[in-house]
């Protein structure tokens, strides 16, 4: 067999054809009918040896010019259908491959805008994962200041309970002092009345019995005397509790002004509340926008998905499609090698 794919019946072929045409099978003209193809020391020997053939042959099977140039329009019909078809074959297998080569190239550019869709994809999603992380964090920290806040607000609660009750507890000693001192007032009253009219009885007695009188009188001195100590005794007393009272004023003061001290407290515990109310509206819209980050989430991710799975089926269709290339090619080169 000759080099690149050039068979004897080949030149044979193209031999006969010149033969046949009227002109000289030289080993240039042979190569040009074969295509400019072939060695022309191979064209060379496969003449020399068809002639050694036709010279043998000649001898003993002699053949008119007519039959000869019979065979050898013959010979080259049969080329040139052989030409046509090998032609057919090859414009078939080029428009097959061109096709297939149009398919893989439209695979291919689909994988890429796959591939391109998918990175797209997968960046939104590191996006969407980085601001749901920042909202995340946004709401802890919304959450710790709300905390604080609430423990604030609790403590100032507490104090100003404390300080009422405080104060409360002072003007219940108040008025218990000012019962007191009442209290002892009236019935030293009522007592010196008693006495007042007990001594004018006594004295109508003295004037009735002057006997009786006098020792009436010496134990009414000792009564008296008692009754002096006793008064010097709530005197004291009195004495006591108007100090007991100043001291209960003093304290009602001092309660007084730490209530009024509280009174920025007060209203600082009324802004804290307004500012909670405000943060609890942000804490809900920022819970929304957590609720549409994450809605948004699994949708980059359902279409990530999607993205995936087209990116699959074009990956199976384009294996698909180069396996059918790779049988294609072994079958077309098949077809257009020729049979020894």
């Amino acid at each position: 067999m000759a080099r690149g794919g050039i068979y004897r019946t080949d030149i044979e072929k193209a031999r006969n054809t010149l033969i046949a045409q009227g002109k000289r099978p030289s080993v240039d003209a042979v190569r040009v009918a074969l295509g400019n193809t072939g060695s022309k020391t191979t064209i060379h020997r496969y003449l020399k040896e068809l002639e050694a053939e036709d010279t043998a042959g000649g001898d003993k099977f002699p053949i008119s010019g007519v039959l000869a140039d019979l065979v050898g329009r013959l010979a080259g019909r049969l080329n040139e259908e052989a030409d046509a078809k090998v032609a057919e074959a090859t414009l078939r297998f080029e428009a097959q491959r061109r096709e297939q080569g149009s398919l893989l190239e439209q695979a291919r550019r689909e994988s890429a805008d796959a591939l391109t869709q998918l990175q797209r994809t997968e960046t939104a999603l590191h996006e969407e994962r980085a601001q749901h992380d920042t909202t995340r964090q946004a709401l802890s920290d919304t959450t710790a200041h709300l905390r604080q806040l609430e423990e604030r607000i609790t403590g100032l609660q507490t104090r100003l309970a404390e300080h009422e009750a405080h104060a409360q507890s002072l003007e219940e000693k108040h008025q218990h002092a000012r019962d007191a001192l009442e209290h002892y007032r009236t019935s030293i009253k009522e007592q010196r009345d008693q006495e007042q009219r007990r001594h004018e009885h006594q004295v109508q007695e003295l004037q009735v019995a002057l006997r009786q009188a006098n020792e009436t009188l010496t134990a009414k001195n000792h009564d008296l005397m008692q009754l002096n100590r006793d008064n010097g005794r709530l005197t004291e007393h009195v004495a006591r509790l108007d100090k007991d009272l100043q001291q209960a004023r003093s304290a009602t003061r001092l309660a007084q002004e730490e209530v009024a001290t509280l009174k920025p407290v007060v209203t600082e515990l009324a802004d804290l509340r307004t500012r909670w109310g405000q943060d609890v509206k942000t804490l809900e819209c920022l819970r929304a926008d957590l609720e549409a980050a994450t809605r948004s989430l699994d949708l980059e991710c359902v279409k990530r998905q999607r993205a995936e799975d087209h990116s699959s089926k074009i990956q199976t269709r384009l294996s698909t499609l180069e396996e059918i290339l790779s049988k294609l090619q072994p079958s077309a080169v098949a077809t257009l090698s020729p049979s020894t």
